[in-house]
This record gives C-alpha cells, sequence and structure tokens, in this order.
C-alpha cells in the first residue's frame, strides 16, 4: 500500500480541489480524503504543499524504437517520461520497421510490459507510410492497437483518409494526422516569413498545414470519425479546427508546448534546436493557440517529443533533422508560461495533460477518484528549476538552461513509483 498524505488532491474530471490524503491499494486508488491508518507496511509520503494529481498522459511521442534506438530508446523514453510526470504514452509509428502489421506491433507491446510506465504503440494507417495502401486496422485492433497514425507524414491522398476515418468509426478509435501540404513548403521546419527571410531560408507557409487540416475538418464532419490534428502550429488552422467543432465534428487538437511558448524568432536564437514540423510561427499564432486552450477549441497538450543526437542537430538548418525532445520540459512549460502568465488555471492545464487525452484514446487512466488506476503524479507547483539534466538520450531542446516552475516530486503507475 502506498498512503500519500496532506497533500492538494486534483482531478480534472470531477474538479475536485481539497487538501487531504489519497491511499493506494495494488494499482488502484482505494481512499481519497482522511485516511485514519492503513497497514503497517504501508509506504508513506508526505505531499504537504504538493499537489496530487492523475498521472499525465502524452499521446505523442517518439521513442524511436525498433530502427533508431541510438536517439532513444523504450527504456530511456519512458525514463524520461517518468521524470516529467507521464505515467502513459503513445509512440507514434515511424519507426523502423514502421508499425504497419500485427507481429511488429506485438514484438514492441511485449516488450513495453516491462517499462516502469504505460507505453502503448499506435500503429500506421498506410502500409509503409506510403499514404496508398491501408494496413490492416481490423487485425491490429484486435490485436490492442489503440489509434492510428502516419505521424511524421502528411496523407495526401483524400480517398485514402476518407476510408482509414470510415474504418477508425467502425472501430471507436481515433486517428491522428499530421497535417502539412509539401506545396506549400520550399524547406521545412522554419516559419516562410520574416525569420525565413532573414535567414535566406525557403521555409514552410502556414498555408500547408491549413488547407489540410480544413480537408480533414469536413471529411471528420462527413464521417463522423474522432479526429485528432496533431501539433497544431497556426491561427488559421485553429480557427478551422473550432469551425467544425461548432458544426458537431469530433475533432480533437493538440498543442505542443513549444508552440505555446516560442516564436519564429527562437530560430534566430537556438537554431536548429528550434527548428520542427510544422514550424514554430508568428507571435499572432502563438497567442491564437493560447486562447484556442481556454476556449476549449484545443483540447489536449502533447509533447510530440522528438529525440535526435547531437550530432544530427549540429548539422545545418537545412540539413539537421526537425523536432525537439519535450516530455521533461512539458509540465514546467504549461505551469511557467500558461498557469504562472493567468492563461489557465491550475485544474484547467491538467485537464488538457490528463482526462483529456485519456478520453480521446478510451483509457480508464487520467482520474484521481476512488476505485481508478494507480497512476498519478506528485509536484511541487511553487519549486524552481533549471532545465539541465535530461533521463532521455537526447538533449536537443531550446528549453536547456530555461528557469521553470513546477517540479515533479514522484511519478507513480500502476501504484508503484516510476520516479521520485
Amino acid at each position: 500500500m502506498l498512503w500519500i498524505r496532506n497533500g492538494r488532491i486534483m482531478d480534472p474530471e470531477t474538479g475536485l480541489d481539497q487538501t487531504g490524503d489519497v491511499l493506494l491499494d495494488g494499482n488502484q486508488i482505494v481512499k481519497i480524503g482522511k485516511v485514519e491508518d492503513a497497514a503497517d507496511d504501508c509506504q508513506i509520503i508526505d505531499a504537504s504543499g504538493q499537489i496530487v494529481a492523475p498521472g499525465l498522459i502524452d499521446v505523442h511521442v517518439h521513442f524511436r524504437d525498433p530502427g533508431f534506438t541510438y536517439k532513444e530508446d523504450l527504456t530511456t523514453g519512458a525514463a524520461a517520461a517518468a521524470a516529467g510526470g507521464f505515467t502513459t504514452v503513445v509512440c507514434m509509428a515511424n519507426t523502423k520497421p514502421v508499425v504497419d502489421s500485427v507481429e511488429i506491433y506485438e514484438e514492441i507491446a511485449e516488450r513495453c510490459k516491462k517499462l516502469p510506465i504505460r507505453v502503448l504503440q499506435a500503429a500506421a494507417v498506410s502500409k509503409g507510410f506510403q499514404g496508398k495502401e491501408l494496413v490492416d486496422m481490423d487485425a491490429l485492433y484486435k490485436a490492442g492497437v489503440k489509434g492510428f497514425t502516419d505521424d511524421g507524414l502528411p496523407l495526401m491522398d483524400e480517398n485514402v483518409v476518407r476510408k482509414a476515418m470510415e474504418k477508425a468509426k467502425e472501430l471507436d478509435v481515433p486517428i491522428s494526422l499530421h497535417e502539412e501540404d509539401p506545396a506549400y513548403i520550399k524547406q521545412p521546419g522554419v516559419n516562410q516569413g520574416k525569420v525565413s527571410k532573414q535567414l535566406g531560408y525557403g521555409g514552410a507557409s502556414y498555408m500547408a498545414e491549413a488547407v489540410m487540416v480544413k480537408r480533414d475538418c469536413q471529411l471528420a464532419l462527413e464521417t463522423g470519425a474522432s479526429v485528432d490534428i496533431q501539433h497544431i502550429s497556426s491561427a488559421q488552422a485553429v480557427e478551422y479546427v473550432k469551425e467544425a467543432k461548432e458544426k458537431g465534428a469530433h475533432v480533437t487538437a493538440e498543442a505542443s508546448p513549444h508552440h505555446f511558448t516560442l516564436t519564429e524568432e527562437a530560430v534566430l536564437k537556438y537554431g536548429t534546436l528550434a527548428r520542427m514540423n510544422p514550424p514554430l510561427r508568428t507571435e499572432e499564432d502563438r497567442m491564437r493557440i493560447i486562447k484556442g486552450l481556454q476556449e476549449g477549441t484545443i483540447e489536449v497538450i502533447a509533447t510530440d517529443h522528438a529525440p535526435h543526437s547531437k550530432e544530427e542537430k549540429e548539422k545545418s538548418l537545412a540539413e539537421a533533422p526537425s523536432g525537439i525532445t519535450g516530455l521533461e520540459t512539458a509540465l514546467g512549460l504549461g505551469i511557467t508560461e500558461l498557469v504562472g502568465k493567468g492563461y489557465l488555471s491550475m485544474m484547467e492545464l491538467l485537464e488538457k495533460m490528463t482526462v483529456n487525452p485519456a478520453k480521446l484514446y478510451h483509457l480508464p487512466q487520467g482520474r484521481l477518484q476512488e476505485g481508478c488506476p494507480a497512476d498519478l503524479v506528485i509536484f511541487d507547483p511553487e519549486e524552481e528549476w533549471i532545465v539541465k539534466d535530461y533521463k532521455s538520450k537526447a538533449s536537443n531542446s531550446p528549453f536547456t538552461g530555461w528557469k521553470l516552475k513546477g517540479k515533479v516530486k514522484y511519478t507513480i503507475c500502476d501504484g508503484k513509483i516510476a520516479e521520485g
């Protein structure tokens, strides 16, 4: 048993916000409130002055395993997640080989069982990420897959997307989409605007995202599928999602911490550490993302944790890969940039990092309620810390050296301490 004493207990689903105790027995929450006593061998955690919340859930990470384990692997990715307060993550399918068959999926899923947190593996939408032929979604779903995505690449063929959405609707699983039309991209990773012009770099227009989001919101409306717009980056795309939701489409949008924190100007300061797909855009775009989080147009915060080696990121802007690590800084950035600056309440931030992503993937986690899974994070919302040491294999982050508020003290998954 694990007895968490005198913490500020917050559950975004019910709105519970009270000081008290939480008692865990095995992998279940058995008591919330005042615990008078527990078994003699019960482990006690004093959470005075700290927030006790559902374990964080990230529906968009890259653990690079199999195929690119020099960047990250399941073990180091899980350690980075635990350090950031995450008890459940969903890995993207752009591994080598691509996760497009039951055999590949089951090999990864078996290894995930040994990890200290819950690592779920998404499957590809199209065979070999070619965007032409659908994977056997029925067989993969039967094997345990909870969502499908070709993240990293856009699905350009509208007929393929429609068929995938129709099948996803039938199976009642989300389909997650990377929205960038290559026709509007001269060079990827940097917004097409004043900074790209200053650098003599082609850049990627906001239109690359906007046209794809508009198409897929319409398809979502027509098919009734649960569609997840990944790492939304532009004001126009947020508007399209808002319109689609108002019409009744089951569209969820993710915002990444880097997109609500930084703008294209960061490329001038951080170079390739600020190169990402879709790119960091203007201050107007950043503020529209924050407004989207406030109004509920954007329901999920997801990191798009994208580790790369130091050598790769030291290449030129045109040659370096896109993406940054994000699991270990996400909560701190949310507290510092959103809660600390008055854009969201702590409860609203937690909602977008726990119960909302859980609902997207139909998971029982993400809730701090009696009878629910014993997945929790305990953090000090006021403690300041400097971003420097990473549990991830990679350290490709523009946030290294930043002072953030909100220090994770314990990450508890299935009733066991995974970090703390």
